[in-house]
């Protein structure tokens, strides 16, 4: 069943932690939800909602369960899904993702030899083995092809919470959450 809207209409904090577990599809491809980062719209200078309301940010300022698809670095596209009511900033990095559906597609987009559990690994491996681009930013997740569906349910021993990594601002706040023991959670 594919998360609706009120699912993403909550705090994000919440949101982060809930989608663990849940199945990210697109097309043929599709993986569960292994780790992802809570961006926080206020306080949170990480957050790129932390410097207002701009062209780039403006689907996080918006309704909820849309993704925000941005280029890092000038090289890596990373996802995020907007969490918090429409109106107040707040978003979810997905992180890592363990494969479950085209994995041929998927081992085409990465590079040769890459193991399988490696495939979805950290936001930009993520992005490239699922196609995920810049095209789908604002793409109502609650519509196929591009959704979010439940998953098993898991345990809160399952859940671990840490430090977001790969940041410098905010990098101490507890907003990282993995499942226990997944070995493909990014490094």
């Amino acid at each position: 069943m594919i998360l609706p809207r009120q699912f993403y209409a909550r705090p994000t904090i919440e949101v982060a932690r809930n989608l663990l577990g849940t199945v990210l599809t697109h097309g043929e491809c599709s993986g569960i939800i292994v780790e992802t980062e809570a961006y926080l719209g206020n306080g949170d200078l990480a957050a790129h909602s932390a410097a207002g309301l701009t062209h780039r940010t403006r689907v996080i300022f918006g309704p909820p369960g849309h993704a925000y698809v941005y280029l890092s670095y000038g090289i890596h596209e990373c996802f995020n899904i907007v969490a918090e009511p429409d109106g107040q900033p707040g978003c979810v990095l997905i992180r890592a993702l363990a494969p479950v559906t085209g994995l041929d597609i998927m081992r085409t987009r990465r590079p040769a030899g890459t193991p399988d559990h490696r495939l979805a690994a950290g936001p930009g491996n993520l992005t490239r083995a699922l196609n995920i681009t810049r095209q789908l930013y604002g793409h109502d997740l609650t519509q196929p092809p591009f959704s979010v569906s439940t998953g098993p349910e898991l345990r809160s021993t399952e859940i671990e919470v840490t430090p977001r990594i790969g940041i410098t601002k905010s990098a101490d706040l507890p907003l990282r959450f993995v499942l226990h023991k997944r070995p493909e959670v990014s490094r």
